[in-house]
């Protein structure tokens, strides 16, 4: 299949576009974007920005992708944004480009991010995550790989987001989610460890219950966060990845971990 462009898009002077590439009826292609092979725009959708898509990615009518950050520190430049293959944004969907000359906002691959939802300047997502409708992400977050989020939830600039997390519909996060867990409420508080999403991945029954235990310790153990770190550190199961992948990411945390809920 040889790509196609429907005679109302714009596609602009510059714009690479891989093999297989469609785009429809009033579509918008800037100048400096690319779009990899097999990547399709639908009518009215806007890639523009230095923007990079890869392969097979899906634009659905009236998302915007790539437009300038809201950032009101920009001063000017080139920031961009990149993303890898067969993501998908749906109807109405903005992610913005990074705030700073060279910079750029990043997905990886396989994500799902549905209607309305906004991704904002500089944020960091892997690959596997679905976004559902209505989700506000503000700049700075990172989000790791397999991770799920509610309808209408909200993130606050700079929190993260650990892998197999999930962050229920309407939660406001103010802190970091910790891998494996699961937040509710406003603000957000961690609930209970994600044990239906693990046994979906394919988590083992074993590594299930080495997560059932890090949250034990994280959260009902009514240890501080340094006298929790100190008893994972030390625990029989501390080389583990599921282990590893916790503590690394408390002992990187800035903006504090999700409390439990009382």
């Amino acid at each position: 299949m040889a790509t196609t462009i429907h005679p109302t898009a714009v596609v602009e002077p510059g714009a690479q576009l891989g093999a297989d590439v469609e785009i429809g009826a009033l579509a918008f292609v800037g100048a400096g974007v690319v779009l990899g092979d097999g990547t399709k725009l639908h009518h009215h959708a806007s890639v523009e920005g230095f923007t990079t898509l890869g392969a097979k990615c899906e634009v659905f009518p009236y998302a915007c992708i790539g437009g300038k950050t809201q950032d009101l520190k920009y001063k000017g430049g080139r920031p961009g944004l990149r993303a890898g293959d067969r993501n998908v944004f749906r109807e109405y969907v903005t992610v913005n480009a990074a705030t700073h000359d060279g910079d750029f906002t990043v997905l990886g691959s396989d994500n799902s991010v549905l209607a309305y939802c906004h991704i904002a300047h500089d944020c960091v997502l892997g690959s596997h995550i679905v976004m559902s409708n209505a989700i506000s992400m503000a700049g700075h977050v990172t989000v790791e790989d397999h991770v799920v989020m509610g309808g209408a939830a909200g993130i606050h600039q700079f929190c993260r987001i650990g892998a197999y997390a999930m962050l229920s519909a309407m939660a406001k996060l103010v802190q970091d989610l910790p891998p494996y867990f699961i937040a509710d409420g406003t603000p957000a508080e961690v609930r209970a460890f994600n044990k239906v999403g693990l046994e979906r991945s394919g988590h083992t029954a074993e590594q299930l219950e080495r997560v059932k235990q890090i949250y034990r310790i994280l959260y009902r153990d009514g240890l501080n966060r340094s006298q929790a770190l100190e008893k994972l550190t030390a625990h029989e199961y501390a080389a583990s990845a599921e282990f590893q992948r916790v503590i690394t990411f408390a002992k990187s945390s800035e903006r504090g971990l999700a409390p439990g809920a009382s």
